[in-house]
């Protein structure tokens, strides 16, 4: 080829690369650079294809595009291959390096993804009530008046089988009077079938009389159902006793009264096993079930919890509140849950499977997107992002992102603002030194082309810089302030410094002729 042809094709080709270098610098990423520092007059890593599967090929600038095979940018630049076991930090991943003693500063702990039973509670709110199934009422089933009381007040305890009050019955002394006299002829009429037989069917009429009032008749009469017991045979006196252990609720009796059948006389309950009322909110209505274990705790009694179980769903919902009655049962050997006293209780709704689970402080949730920070080796960190099934107390089911057995950091990622960008709060997370520069730092060497003072840019054109697999190419970069280009022309060689402090934006930090710099890189 000629001198003039091959001058003229050079020339062509200088011009392209400006051209491409310039408009790719200019264009603005959705996606950080790795966060790496590096030095561009350091040797470029050798391409180490030796045995190594290529992943996939990463847009040159940074932008969020790969690609499964080779290809080039709208630039023309080639797309940069990313090997497998290649550093995550060079392949836009977001890993970050924490130095160990940064480590021991921050409290960094961990904890590992593992399968357990969420036990996902159900907290509601509720009152103690008494057990409904234990109450009796003590109502007599005939006419008569009270004559003593033998327990006179709300509230006493009482026993099984202890009297309560003693009372006096025309009807009562009449049906004993009847008894006698059956029995009595039913004996004398041995000799007459006749008159035996109608004896006995008046004997028997007056015991089922009797029995219907609940009552023991006299002793060698015909047994009737546990009640009071009659104490004199035609008397007409009698004592009514507790059937049932427990405390009077109510009590209407009093000495000398006149009462009619069927009047409740005492009501007692037993308060060994109550009652905790609780009210569930329509969203949470399909998680609770009948025979789910609970655990109740009251104010009364800070620092003690109570177990208990769903023993029923009412068929109702209260409009005005939007919710749904309970009812749990439990245990009070003690008598200290006592109906009326306010009640927590969480209800275990969760399933008896385990989950994939991690602690609830390993969560980083922005409300869009929820991260969690998996530990690697050498102080490395890397934002994954998950999927969210249920919550517990204490942990939450992950539906995929991570795998059982992967290490996650549940204490100092405080540091990472979940309401904001993930990548540049990760940025705090950096390899070396404590105190270190928060964002990534490179330095090239190049000329200075042009400055652009209303703008705040200035266009280099650089050599290749290796830390970010950048060829040789003129673009445009921010300036930090007015005063890093001062006193610097165009066309002077230059040793720069930038970072970046967005995506896809890089800033210079320091500008000085490349005869000052006195070295070529470090």
């Amino acid at each position: 080829m000629k001198p003039a042809a091959q001058l003229a094709a050079g020339a062509a080709a200088v011009a392209l690369a400006l051209a491409a270098g310039y408009f790719a610098g200019t264009r603005n990423a959705d996606h950080p650079a790795p966060a790496t520092s590096a030095d561009a007059t350091a040797p470029a890593p050798a391409e180490n294809t030796g045995g190594k599967k290529i992943l996939y090929y990463r847009n040159p600038m940074g932008l969020p595009d790969t690609s499964p095979v080779p290809k080039k940018d709208s630039m023309g630049m080639d797309y940069i291959p990313v090997y497998e076991g290649e550093d995550a930090g060079a392949d836009d991943t977001g890993t970050v390096t924490v130095s160990p003693s940064r480590l021991q500063t921050l409290g960094v702990r961990t904890a590992l993804a593992e399968l357990r039973a969420l036990d996902e509670p159900v907290r509601v709110v509720g009152r103690v009530a008494i057990n409904e199934r234990t109450i009796v009422d003590v109502a007599p089933r005939f006419e008569g008046w009270i004559e003593r009381l033998h327990v006179n007040a709300n509230g006493d305890p009482v026993r099984r089988g202890q009297a309560l009050f003693s009372v006096y019955s025309p009807e009562l002394m009449s049906a004993g009077s009847e008894l006698q006299i059956a029995e009595r002829l039913q004996r004398d009429a041995a000799a007459d079938p006749a008159a035996a037989e109608s004896a006995r069917r008046l004997a028997e009429a007056t015991r089922a009389r009797v029995s219907n009032w609940q009552m023991k008749l006299p002793e060698g009469a015909k047994a009737g159902t546990d009640g009071p017991s009659v104490t004199s045979p035609g008397s007409g006196r009698l004592t009514f006793t507790s059937p049932a252990n427990g405390i009077v609720l109510e009590k209407k009796a009093v000495e000398g009264m006149r009462f009619m059948p069927g009047e409740a006389l005492y009501r007692i309950a037993d308060l060994s096993s109550v009652w905790v009322l609780a009210d569930v909110y329509e969203r949470d209505l399909a998680r609770v079930k009948p025979g789910q274990p609970a655990t109740v705790t009251l104010d009364a009694f800070p620092g003690r919890s109570f177990p208990a179980k769903v023993a029923y769903l009412y068929p109702t919902l209260d409009a005005a509140t939007r919710t749904v009655s309970i009812r749990l049962e439990l245990a009070n050997p003690e008598g200290l849950l006592r109906p009326g006293l306010f009640a927590h209780a969480e209800v275990a709704t969760g399933k008896a499977a385990p989950v994939l689970t991690v602690p609830a402080s390993a969560m980083i949730d922005s409300g869009e997107r929820q991260v969690v920070l998996v530990a690697q080796d050498e102080g490395r960190f890397l934002p994954k992002a998950v999927k969210v099934g249920r919550r517990g107390s204490d942990h939450i089911e992950i539906i995929e992102g991570i795998a059982a057995g992967d290490r996650v950091v549940v204490s100092a990622n405080f540091l990472i603002d979940a309401e904001s960008n993930l990548r540049a709060a990760l940025a705090t997370f950096t390899a070396g030194k404590d105190g270190g520069a928060a964002v990534p730092n490179y330095s090239a060497d190049g000329t200075l082309d042009a400055i652009d003072t209303s703008a705040g840019t200035v266009s280099i054109t650089h050599g290749a810089i290796p830390a970010l697999k950048w060829p040789p190419m003129t673009m445009d970069f921010n300036l930090a302030s007015p005063d890093v280009a001062k006193g610097v022309a165009p066309g002077t060689p230059i040793r720069f410094e930038f970072e970046q402090r967005a995506q896809g934006e890089f800033t210079i930090t320091r500008i000085e002729p490349a005869a000052a710099s006195g070295h070529k890189g470090h």
